[in-house]
Parts: C-alpha cells; sequence; structure tokens
C-alpha cells in the first residue's frame, strides 16, 4: 500500500524530485566540489526532514545545523558517493538505507566550491549514531515547515559580486524543547526541496520563480559560475 503523507503520497514526492534531477550535468564544472545528503523521511503521515548539528570541536562553522555532507575524495565515484559515504561517517546511516531519487542543481558558495545537493528517502526507524567528533545532534523537521515557519527572516548578501538572498529559520523542537537556527546553504536547500515536493507558495518571498524552480536555479548557478571562473 502507497504510504500517504497527509495528502501527498512518498510516491508523488519522489515523481516530483525525479523531475528536477541534474544527474551529472554539471558534475564537472568545478574541481574543487563537495556533496550532502537531503534525507527525507515519512513519519505520522508528515515528510520530515533530518538535520544535524555540527559538533563544537570542529573548526570550521562548529554548532551550526547542516545536512550530511562534505568533501570529495579521490575514491569516490561521484556526488551521490561523497554524499552516502559521509552520511554514513557522520551519523551511521548505511548506503543501503538510502533510497536515492534526485541531485538537484549546484550550489557556490563564497569559497568558489560547488556543492551538490543530494536527495534520498531513508526509513522511517532508522536510529542515528553521530560521531561525536563531527556531530552533536541529530533532529528533525516537518519539510511544509519550511513554507510557514513561525519564526523567518531574510537577508541579502553579496557573494562574487551578485545579491544573494539567504533565509532564516528559527525551529523550536517541543520533544527536547530546543530551538534550532537554520539558515545559509542548509535553509536554501532545505526550502528549494520544500518547494519541489509540496508546490505551494511559500508565506514569504523567495529567489526563485516558483512555476519553473529548476530553470530559476539553474541560471542564478550558471551566473554565479561565470564569475567565479572569469576570477580564475
Amino acid at each position: 500500500m502507497e504510504r500517504q503523507c497527509k495528502n501527498l503520497t512518498k510516491d508523488t514526492a519522489k515523481v516530483r524530485l525525479r523531475k528536477h534531477d541534474v544527474g551529472t550535468k554539471f558534475s564537472q564544472w568545478l574541481s574543487t566540489k563537495y556533496s550532502i545528503l537531503i534525507p527525507l523521511l515519512v513519519k505520522e503521515e508528515k515528510i520530515y526532514l533530518l538535520f544535524t548539528v555540527r559538533s563544537k570541536k570542529l573548526r570550521t562553522s562548529p554548532g551550526e545545523v547542516c545536512f550530511p555532507g562534505g568533501k570529495s575524495e579521490p575514491g569516490d565515484r561521484d556526488e551521490i558517493a561523497t554524499a552516502l559515504r559521509e552520511a554514513e561517517e557522520e551519523v551511521g546511516l548505511q548506503p543501503h538505507q538510502v533510497e536515492v531519487i534526485c541531485r538537484l542543481v549546484p550550489y557556490i558558495n563564497k569559497n568558489g566550491a560547488m556543492i551538490t545537493p543530494v536527495v534520498g528517502f531513508i526509513d522511517s526507524s532508522f536510529q542515528a549514531q553521530p560521531n561525536p567528533h563531527e556531530v552533536s545532534e541529530v533532529f528533525l523537521v516537518p519539510l511544509e515547515f519550511f513554507l510557514s515557519p513561525r519564526t523567518h527572516y531574510s537577508f541579502y548578501s553579496t557573494i562574487f559580486g551578485h545579491r544573494v538572498l539567504f533565509h532564516y529559520f528559527g525551529y523550536m523542537d517541543r520533544q527536547n524543547q530546543s530551538t534550532y537556527q537554520i539558515w545559509g546553504l542548509t535553509a536554501r536547500f532545505a526550502l528549494l526541496t520544500a518547494l519541489i515536493v509540496l508546490q505551494k507558495q511559500p508565506s514569504f518571498d523567495v529567489e526563485y520563480d516558483l512555476n519553473d524552480l529548476m530553470s530559476s536555479s539553474e541560471q542564478y548557478f550558471v551566473k554565479i559560475h561565470r564569475t567565479v571562473k572569469s576570477n580564475l
């Protein structure tokens, strides 16, 4: 029987995501590459995103909310392999426990590195085993939260001469009474995933053409890439 997610089925979510799969289209555009895994799961008839909190012992972005991920290594076959390897290292998620659905349009960060989001469904029974050297916490957020959050604000920042809209979400986890600050690239990818899967108008302005998410994402990527290459 098809798993229902309120008015949205898991299979429908997969179909919508696969329509935005870029495959290997941008794989060779930049040499410095990172991948993240965007883990989706169905729980209590809702689709959730799984996030991690980076260990405060880390040198870069300690204590920040993110998705499992990291830099590509020579032994990685592709972006998917990088994302799965990092997820296993960080939270104990085995590659066979992930149903990879698609690769979304990459993003270029302020350091000129290309970050590819890999979206996959994991089983709701997954029990995270955080690597204490990298991850201090793991938590879930309903996907729908990112379209109608209680706490949200946006701001512009300049990257490679282009004004970029960033989002900040404040999420209160009622189970552990903790508030998590989700912003930057993590918020950007969470929002894009929610827009693709739920196909609803958010309660705030976004930088995408809601009628053509893939095209508007690609146009932005190409614009930033052109600037990065011209500076090399």
